[in-house]
């Protein structure tokens, strides 16, 4: 069964002529076209549609999205990791509203509250001491104050194109890709140019990291099971070392 476009935008609450301009960067092409050009969209055609909109409301640039659903072979899969991520963001959502809850009712109780309460489901400093102990403290205070001054949208989409580049090393690692191709490099590449973004990070005033510095981080991946998490584990996070060492060994 296929939808029009105009049904289609309808239950997905945006303009045909979003539809059309996915298709015409080649990012949605509809299932088929009918009579006077109407296009249509089939069950397929639709179920891309969701993962681009979830992608999109991660904050990811179309271009970006292109990128992670050309990766992305297996449906499942990827539709199982975005649920991941969206129960991930409702247990977050569902802390803060809580924490807001308890400090309103605090508020109109007048009594106290504990600051604990009232920030649980807020904090992102939870790695503070390992940074500096790591890096020292200018660099803990330069990240700090840049990402409190990104704000909540910038914040988003800092975390989205992290997200994107994570799941692009695990797909990649689980197709078998070799670190040193091509394909392989062009994420090692992309991983550095992502460090050197981060303000107080070695390297980040001229936006590029040290060979040191990538390749240390590279070991740690595989070292800190935390780490490995973000690569789908010890696996998928020696073959994010091997590619960024590889990487480190040529161009830093």
């Amino acid at each position: 069964m296929s939808r029009s476009i105009q049904d289609v935008a309808r239950l997905a609450g945006v303009s045909s002529r979003t539809l059309r301009h996915y298709d015409r960067i080649g990012l949605l092409p509809p299932s088929g076209t009918g009579h006077g050009g109407l296009r249509h969209y089939d069950d397929g055609a639709i179920r891309r549609l969701q993962r681009i909109l979830l992608l999109r409301d991660l904050g990811l640039p179309l271009a970006e999205i292109a990128d992670v659903l050309d990766a992305q072979t297996d449906e499942t899969t990827a539709l199982r990791r975005h649920l991941d991520v969206l129960h991930d963001e409702r247990r977050r959502i569902d802390r803060q509203i809580a924490s807001v809850g308890r400090t309103l009712t605090a508020l109109t109780e007048r009594r106290p509250i504990m600051a604990e309460e009232m920030l649980d489901g807020f904090d992102h400093t939870q790695y503070r001491e390992e940074v500096t102990e790591r890096w020292g403290a200018d660099a803990y205070a330069a990240s700090d104050a840049w990402w409190r001054g990104l704000g909540a949208e910038g914040q988003s989409a800092w975390k989205a194109r992290a997200d994107a580049l994570g799941r692009a090393w695990s797909e990649a690692a689980a197709r078998g890709v070799d670190p040193t191709s091509d394909e392989g490099q062009a994420l090692a590449a992309r991983h550095a140019e992502w460090l050197g973004s981060i303000p107080g990070t070695p390297g980040s005033d001229v936006g590029r990291p040290p060979k040191e510095y990538v390749v240390g981080l590279a070991e740690m991946y595989v070292a800190d099971e935390r780490f490995a998490a973000n690569y789908g584990g010890v696996e998928g996070a020696t073959f994010v070392r091997d590619a960024l060492v590889a990487y480190a060994e040529r161009e830093l």
